[in-house]
């Protein structure tokens, strides 16, 4: 009998995605297919524990620029024209009081919730404008032996920028490895105490690698590394946090059409794939139950799937009230779209949360995150 040539599972992955994200993504599939398919683009986040004034100098030179820092001034500007266009509006109904009125509307939406920048000012990663494929060069030690920047889908920032720590507060990276967004919370500055955890021992010791290799021994102190299964941690340290991170195992996209190597659509994984939306709803029930009442969860995956992104969080929505008796709120995170159009592209039609495209002059992500609060 001959054997059925064997596909492989790139393959296997991009006819999965062929069929399924057309439906989802209609027109916009094809270009999000070809960016998936072509090399991705990087950010360089800048390692605030190394010497920082050369290296930002250097990168500028390039012509990168920091997207984040980006932020509060596109805010600031954002505000002040709807401001001027609301005291536009007033001053067509009357003349009067109009330029104490227009200062007040002018300070009013300087301040603003949705836009006042609720961004970490010190987090920084520059990456090359939308079309330019520059590649950053590898990090170099300082002189204590620190690499002054780590390289990453500049994407994965997002879900950290959005948990939005404040100073002492008490943070669980629930899946940390290998690592960077891990450090991109240290890069804050004012995290009390972060537990970062990872179920494998073997990418637990990459997370150490990169501790190791960026940060201080003094602050490596506020980080306590484990290696339990997160789906666990609810039963283990339970409303302790106040903010928590669920990155989740998810079909990851980019490498699934792209490496053959640890592919999740390899003929053996199929049952393991199968089960990511329900390892990824345990992951999220979790950390859910590990947030102190009050407390804040950014949900992500670099994937696309709707049935890993919006669908999980509405189940975990709906077990954490009929289950646990927890009110959960999803937070309106549009802002970021508007904050962030010029460095990413983003997907309009997603119900809940928000999904980065890969797009060819922009190739970023996917990444989809989701803010809940308890």
């Amino acid at each position: 009998a001959t054997m059925a040539p064997r596909i492989p599972p790139t393959r296997l992955a991009l006819h999965h995605f062929d069929m399924n994200y057309s439906l989802q993504l209609k027109d916009l599939w094809p270009s999000v297919r070809a960016s998936l398919l072509c090399e991705q683009k990087y950010g360089a986040l800048i390692n605030n524990f190394s010497p920082v004034d050369h290296v930002t100098q250097e990168l500028e030179l390039l012509n990168a620029t920091d997207f984040v820092s980006e932020v509060p001034k596109k805010a600031q500007r954002l505000q002040r024209g709807a401001a001027a266009e609301e005291v536009g509006r007033e001053e067509g109904r009357s003349g009067e009081g109009r330029t104490v009125m227009q200062a007040e509307m002018m300070t009013q939406a300087e301040t603003s919730p949705p836009l006042r920048a609720s961004i970490s000012p010190n987090i920084k990663c520059y990456t090359f404008p939308r079309g330019d494929i520059t590649r950053f060069r590898p990090a170099r030690p300082d002189t204590l032996g620190l690499l002054n920047y780590y390289l990453m889908d500049a994407a994965s920032l997002l879900p950290v920028l959005a948990l939005n720590v404040q100073p002492d507060e008490f943070v669980l990276d629930l899946c940390a490895a290998p690592g960077g967004k891990t450090l991109a919370l240290l890069q804050t500055g004012v995290c009390g105490h972060l537990a970062a955890n990872d179920v494998s021992i073997s990418r637990t010791k990459r997370l150490y690698q990169i501790l190791h290799s960026y940060v201080p021994k003094e602050i490596r102190e506020i980080v306590s590394v484990t290696s339990c299964d997160g789906r666990d941690w609810g039963q283990l340290e339970g409303g302790t946090f106040h903010k928590v991170l669920v990155d989740v195992p998810c079909t990851t996209d980019r490498h699934s059409v792209m490496e053959q190597e640890n592919n999740i659509f390899h003929k053996r994984r199929t049952k393991e794939r199968q089960m990511l939306p329900m390892l990824q709803l345990q992951l999220l029930m979790a950390g859910i139950l590990a947030t102190k009442p009050g407390g804040e969860v950014v949900y992500s995956t670099c994937s696309l799937s709707p049935l890993q992104n919006e669908y999980v969080i509405e189940r975990a929505v709906e077990i954490a009230e009929i289950q646990f008796n927890i009110s959960i709120h999803v937070e309106d995170l549009s802002h970021f779209r508007t904050l962030f159009q010029d460095t990413f592209s983003f997907f309009s039609d997603c119900r809940l949360g928000e999904l980065v495209l890969p797009h060819l002059t922009a190739n970023f992500g996917p990444m989809y995150f989701c803010k809940l609060r308890r």
